[in-house]
């Protein structure tokens, strides 16, 4: 046996999962940390990761009435759509003409991402660079779209590009093929936490020293007949078509449900010795990744969120962190009665006498609910936050439900220093994944 001692690498950290290092020798046991150099957002409240941050800042909300399509008949005629998006910035229009919206949004995000990096791949890079971008439905807009084609003019009238429109995992395959990423491709579909356990499965590749860079997050475009009729029928819609600036009110006593949504949100990951040795401008760390599944229902909780609150606690052992130290959570907070009340219960048992310590918001409540990239924007917004210096509020907080009685960061943003921030996401099928930044601090 060799007994020759190796060196711990600059990027080397103890963690309760295991020692930490530059992981290029595989199942060695170490780990390298991992850092995020790049941010890229489409969303309701704005168009780029600037103007989305400035409209939660300013409790702005991105709901209105539905404009993608009829919505007379519909229980619900609010949404919280993306507007004024220019995809010509990003594609031509030959390109346009092939593509569903949900993988034009993961494509300008991804462009943005990849500027704020100040990364170009190149054919040194390429097969230490992946991509995994997570989607919920895919592209539901092309569905019902041939479908119609489909049943009144026949199949002789479908597009060609209509199944390359469709698969969800097409999103992350179009921004490989466009940067030239030829290490590690996957796409999560777990529903709302699909942008969640994208990051987080792309951190661990980067950590057991599969990949070097990872282009990851979610994207969505499910503002469509089908999907509000659906969640209608499930009643998990908010009905306040009237006031569409106060339907989603996590936590609220009045709360009806949560508002369908749409946009994606990228992140560029990096292995910390990449980062630093490009120089790049790194914007938080990532420390933790928790994921559970509930074995209980397709869509609800079970009770106290039992599976929520075990990942949130395998999060923590995963960054080697005391409850004490999570400054901030990003609730999954989807405005639905049942979520809430859970997810509270859920962040009681993991904290203790620290929840009522803890900074708790739904930026729900103004985005909406954008289902496979919640949670990748929603990281998005846990970076800022501790970048900023800034709480994101959770407006339409008028009257806090008995039930939810945690600091909830109501109506206006809030200055407060944050080390560390969680986020949170659950999906249909008992999927529970979260994640934990920290600040980086060289």
């Amino acid at each position: 046996m060799n007994n020759v001692v190796h060196s711990v690498p600059s990027d080397a950290r103890s963690c309760v999962t295991g020692r930490q290092s530059n992981g290029t020798n595989k199942g060695d046991g170490l780990k390298r940390r991992v850092v995020i150099t790049g941010l890229g957002a489409v969303t309701p409240l704005g168009n780029t990761v600037a103007e989305t941050w400035e409209g939660i800042c300013r409790g702005k909300s991105g709901a209105a009435p539905i404009t993608r399509f009829d919505s007379t008949a519909f229980e619900t005629k609010i949404a919280a759509e993306v507007k004024g998006f220019d995809p010509l910035r990003y594609l031509n229009k030959k390109e346009l003409r092939r593509l569903d919206d949900f993988i034009i949004y993961a494509l300008a995000a991804a462009d943005m991402a990849m500027a704020d990096a100040d990364l170009i791949i190149g054919e040194e890079r390429a097969e230490r660079t992946g991509v995994i971008i997570g989607s919920g439905v895919g592209g539901l807009t092309t569905i019902e779209k041939e479908k119609v084609t489909l049943l009144q003019g026949g199949p002789r009238k479908m597009s060609p590009f209509t199944i390359p429109a469709i698969l969800a995992n097409l999103a992350g395959g179009h921004v490989s093929i466009r940067f030239g990423a030829k290490g590690p491709i996957n796409c999560t579909v777990t529903a709302c936490a699909a942008g969640t356990c994208a990051i987080g499965d792309a951190a661990r590749l980067i950590a057991d020293g599969y990949a070097d860079i990872m282009i990851a997050g979610g994207t969505e475009a499910a503002v469509t007949p089908m999907c509000v009729a659906g969640f209608n029928a499930m009643r998990a819609l908010s009905r306040r078509n009237d006031e569409p600036q106060k339907a989603s009110r996590p936590f609220d006593r009045d709360r009806d449900g949560f508002l369908v949504s749409e946009g994606s949100g990228v992140v560029i990951l990096e292995a910390l010795s990449h980062a630093l040795e490009r120089g790049a401008k790194i914007q938080g760390e990532l420390v933790g990744y928790g994921l559970t599944g509930d074995a209980f229902h397709m869509a609800a909780p079970p009770p106290g969120h039992e599976g929520a609150a075990r990942a949130m606690k395998v999060a923590l052992r995963d960054a080697g962190m005391d409850r004490t130290e999570i400054d901030y959570i990003n609730a999954h907070g989807t405005s639905t009665l049942l979520n809430d009340a859970c997810e509270t219960d859920a962040i009681k048992t993991v904290f203790g006498e620290h929840a009522t310590r803890l900074a708790v918001s739904s930026t729900k409540s103004m985005t909406g609910h954008m289902f496979g990239a919640a949670g990748a924007v929603e990281a998005i917004f846990c970076l800022k936050a501790i970048s900023e210096g800034v709480l994101p509020p959770t407006i339409n907080l008028d009257h806090p439900d008995s039930e939810c009685d945690l600091d909830y960061v109501p109506h206006q943003a809030r200055k407060k220093e944050i080390r560390t921030a969680m986020s949170n996401t659950f999906g249909f099928g008992g999927v529970n994944a979260v994640l934990i930044f920290r600040k980086w601090e060289g």
